[in-house]
């Protein structure tokens, strides 16, 4: 085993992991708790990108968990930090809510849909077929194809919905133009959050409960990964991939107490 390394930074996916459909998975506030009282620093991250962090901090509040309002890291800041680095004051049509185009608003792009420089497409509740419509004119027209993340469905109580993925392969299909997805699976998810810390890979987790994204884009930005098992994966479905975790551990309960050697024996 290799030293224990001390000052771990923790990055952590939110549904699934600190969070199950509202609820509060056990031990999450223990958890949040110790890294706050020992100074570890840490984001909370989500594909999700309907929501600021304002509003996903108070969604989290209810629940029981109290994170910060700049612990909280989604794929619309994400992209929109993609962007600020691209074409600095640009400008984009968007098909997505507040928590996307906030976070473009806030680098100083201009949403419009005469002639930009980016189609956005994030997570909506309720996709519209005109608002579809004009993103395949503009990209066919030479606006660039930007999505937040390649998720087919999201979760809802009555089951799952179609999401950002499934209507960027809509607009796929009918102008020829893939889109470059910013959110996970993509390091770069990964690596905009170190860099909105000002910390390196080398001290850095991801905890997860995907392996075909959370793990898997950790992995990519050179991050030690943990894997927990209170979302959709299981002990035996990690076993289908081609590459595995740096650990497996039933839920961030496992953690409380352990944070400053994360990877002690199981």
């Amino acid at each position: 085993m290799p030293e224990p390394v001390t000052g771990w930074t923790y990055l952590m996916d939110m549904d699934g992991v600190l969070v199950h459909e509202e609820h509060l998975i056990p031990g999450a506030d223990k958890l949040i708790g110790e890294l706050t009282e020992r100074g570890n620093p840490f984001l909370v991250l989500t594909n999700n990108s309907i929501y600021t962090p304002r509003d996903l901090r108070a969604r989290l509040r209810r629940t029981g968990l109290d994170v910060p309002e700049s612990a909280i890291w989604t794929s619309a800041l994400a992209t929109a930090r993609f962007l600020d680095a691209q074409r600095p004051a640009g400008s984009a049509f968007v098909i997505g809510e507040a928590g996307l185009t906030t976070a473009l608003h806030e680098i100083g792009y201009v949403l419009t849909d005469r002639d930009p420089d980016y189609v956005v497409l994030g997570e909506t509740r309720t996709y519209s077929f005109t608002a579809i419509t004009s993103a395949i004119r503009l990209v066919e027209q030479g606006a660039r194809f930007i999505a937040t993340n390649p998720d087919p469905t999201g979760p809802s109580l009555q089951g799952p919905l179609p999401a950002t993925g499934s209507v960027a392969a809509l607009i796929e299909r009918a102008t020829g133009h893939s889109p470059y997805f910013v959110g996970k699976p993509n390091p770069l998810m990964m690596r905009s959050a170190l860099n909105a810390l000002g910390v390196h890979s080398e001290n850095t987790l991801m905890i997860g409960d995907r392996m075909d994204t959370d793990v898997r884009s950790g992995l990519e930005a050179g991050l030690r990964t943990i894997l927990v098992l209170t979302g959709i994966s299981t002990r035996e479905t990690a076993e289908r991939f081609p590459y595995r975790p740096s650990r497996i551990i039933d839920s961030v309960a496992d953690l409380v107490g352990h944070t400053e050697d994360p990877f002690g024996a199981d």
